[in-house]
């Protein structure tokens, strides 16, 4: 089962399922969105009002919850309360329909963010980092990490997929990085020496799918092993497409005042590290920025 398969990550990990031929039930808000194959079977949630049908659990084994709503808006008290509850709900609601259905479900993977790692331009940070930063994402991590550990409680595995900027072609981050270039207005943001732990859309969705398939337990960071500067992806990305960089840096006290709180996810970054991953065996694809990019412009 998978909650958010019409996401950009979802979507990568239904494609991969199909190819593989793993059997996916998804759940969806929107009762439009419901189809109904041999291998691909949608059905309706609503994790505000906690509601569910709980025929999606029929013959599932393992639930990928990548429910959540996106950080890229501004950071309005009550968006981020959203942001918060959208996590926790879903999590409550699988956990609750679980308690009272009988259900073959030994597995619970649960995307989780990098965020929860302090900003830092030097230290490196593993899965056996213990530090915990103080921003609002962070807090978000924490609250929605502890949500997932609750499934043990059922006799379940637990994994939690802390994942970094996600680059693809058609959604996401990279989309907006190009906009600018791409007419000739880009720039290097602040002094773009903050860090980017990013991860090609096909190495995350085949991570999801490394860790279900293995049964791995705890937490996991999804990013590539050569992380880089803002300065080097906005130079890569110009160089790619045969444009100049000639404004100067984007100053960050205007990046501040335009975006307030949710500037942080420009001017600040982890420097972070799939240590734990790549010791279980994992393969990547795409381990430096060139051939990611490479690949997602062509």
């Amino acid at each position: 089962m998978i909650a958010g398969a019409t996401g950009l990550i979802g979507r990568e990990i239904v494609r991969q399922c199909k190819e593989s031929g793993v059997h996916v039930n998804y759940l969806t808000t929107s009762k439009e969105k419901i189809e109904k194959s041999a291998t691909y079977n949608g059905f309706y949630w609503n994790p505000a009002t906690a509601e569910i049908d709980k025929e999606a659990f029929t013959d599932v084994s393992a639930i990928i919850n990548l429910a959540g709503a996106t950080i890229a808006k501004r950071w309005t008290p009550k968006y981020k309360r959203t942001i918060l509850d959208s996590r926790i709900q879903s999590a409550e609601v699988l956990f609750n329909a679980l308690q009272s259905t009988p259900h073959k479900v030994n597995q619970y993977i649960s995307a989780s963010g990098i965020s929860i790692y302090p900003h830092s331009k030097s230290k490196l940070y593993s899965e056996e980092s213990l530090e915990i930063d103080t921003s609002f994402l962070a807090e978000v991590v924490v609250a929605w990490e502890l949500a997932a550990d609750a499934f043990s409680g059922l006799g379940i595995e637990v994994a939690k997929v802390r994942t970094g900027v996600v680059l693809a072609t058609d959604d996401g981050a990279l989309r907006e990085m190009l906009k600018p270039i791409k007419i000739g207005l880009g720039s290097v943001l602040g002094d773009g020496e903050q860090w980017l732990s990013w991860i090609h859309i096909e190495d995350i969705a085949r991570m999801y799918l490394f860790v279900l398939d293995q049964h791995l337990e705890g937490v996991y960071n999804a990013v590539a092993p050569s992380p880089v500067t803002n300065k080097k992806i906005t130079k890569t990305i110009a160089a790619i497409l045969g444009k100049s960089l000639w404004l100067p840096s984007a100053p960050a006290f205007v990046i501040r005042m335009v975006l307030g709180e949710m500037s942080t996810l420009l001017l600040e970054g982890q420097l972070v590290c799939p240590k734990k991953m790549e010791a279980h065996g994992f393969k990547f694809h795409y381990t430096n920025i060139e051939s990611a990019l490479g690949h997602l412009m062509r």
